[in-house]
């Protein structure tokens, strides 16, 4: 990525060769001409003394590495953003010390301060939402607020969340299929929230949810179906195993945790581990299974991180996953077969990987190809339950 603050060499993360994404699009090139430009909506903008910079929603570290030199703190939902950041600081030869960068997440306190104000819009204007009322009390009149994104990911109401939350707001004209958008806190006529934001919703599954029914489901901001039980999750809770003996089972890509929290449940001998790359969604996984489980019961364990690859070879009896198709704005099946991936690592021999999906993804050929197997659990015309079986230890294909 070329930039006026110098060229860099950037990967998404985990680093794969074969991945053809890029780390930047053209709304980070975009923003980044902005502030080079020194001018803003309100004058000159010199980051060398504007003060304390944070950069929200940076997708894979782009921004914070273009601008690591002015000592910019980063806030990012997702765990494989703030490990892209640190390995494209450590390519450029920056480092993340506290001297250059600071990374935060959206789980942690904001800066106590916030002089210029950088938004990556992110693909959930319920998160947005919230993360803009988590800062609004760190802004003040002086506060430089520039927000960018592709055309498509800009919408009236993401101009109207931020008038909402900040104050009057208005944007650019596009370049390369991006725009930009100029907020203005703190100025006569802007409305600012005096109540928190609406986060975290909380519903209860009703008696069509399977071994789900009954359960108190908490969300935070940016999960998936935030007010009820999307469709794909309440198939695979009527089809899940849930005899399950005492095993020790990997809620993989949990979200809201209502399916390994519905396991928990069903049998309280059960060792639940709960993993999501989203900060969000550990949060939410462990608010669900708080509100539902006895605290004499084997603990559970929560990670945020890049699926289970923290988890030891053959520690593990049973795998539940709904992957996702999609990194950010992009349609990708990269993130489900790292998933099943390092799920058969993680399973010990005769563990088992059940996977419900989108019928049109075609994962059962995956599947075969990993484990020799693939059998379908359960079926309709939409979503399908498929079940793979680790038979022994073999090299996995590249």
């Amino acid at each position: 990525m070329t930039t006026p603050f110098g060229s860099y060499e950037l990967t998404r993360f985990p680093e794969d060769p074969r991945d053809r994404l890029r780390a930047w699009d053209a709304a980070d090139e975009y923003l980044l001409r902005h502030l080079d430009s020194g001018t803003g909506e309100r004058g000159p903008v010199d980051l060398a003394s504007a003060g304390r910079i944070t950069v929200l929603g940076d997708r894979w570290g782009a921004l914070t590495t273009a601008l690591a030199a002015y000592h910019p703190t980063q806030i990012t939902d997702s765990s494989l953003t703030r490990s892209a950041t640190a390995a494209n600081l450590d390519r450029a030869g920056i480092g993340t010390s506290k001297s250059t960068v600071t990374l935060l997440t959206t789980q942690d306190p904001p800066p106590e301060r916030i002089d210029v104000l950088l938004v990556r819009v992110p693909k959930s204007l319920a998160l947005l939402e919230d993360q803009l009322h988590r800062i609004a009390p760190h802004v003040h009149a002086g506060t430089v607020v520039v927000g960018t994104g592709m055309v498509k990911e800009i919408h009236t109401s993401t101009l109207r969340l931020f008038e909402k939350v900040l104050g009057p707001t208005k944007t650019s004209l596009a370049e390369k299929k991006a725009r930009l958008i100029f907020c203005t806190p703190g100025t006569p006529g802007a409305t600012r929230p005096t109540a928190p934001g609406p986060w975290p919703l909380t519903y209860t599954v009703d008696e069509d949810g399977g071994s789900g029914a009954g359960l108190t489901v908490v969300n935070h901001a940016g999960i998936f179906c935030a007010d009820r039980l999307d469709v794909g999750t309440r198939f695979f809770l009527q089809n899940i195993p849930t005899n399950t003996a005492g095993a020790r089972v990997v809620d993989l890509g949990c979200g809201n945790g209502v399916v390994g929290t519905a396991v928990a449940v069903a049998d309280p001998d059960a060792e639940v581990v709960f993993t999501d790359e989203s900060y969000q969604a550990v949060a939410s996984a462990r608010a669900t299974y708080e509100a539902n489980v006895r605290a004499a019961r084997t603990p559970a364990e929560f990670h945020v991180g890049d699926g289970v690859a923290m988890l030891a070879p053959g520690s593990v009896d049973l795998v539940l996953c709904n992957p996702p198709f999609h990194s950010h704005q992009a349609t990708t099946d990269a993130t489900a077969l790292r998933m099943f991936a390092q799920s058969r690592k993680a399973l010990r021999p005769g563990g088992e990987l059940w996977v419900v999906a989108n019928r049109h993804m075609g994962y059962h050929t995956h599947l075969r190809r990993l484990f020799g197997n693939s059998e379908v659990a359960a079926s309709e015309p939409k979503f399908v339950v498929l079940r793979a079986v680790k038979r022994h230890e073999r090299t996995q294909p590249m």
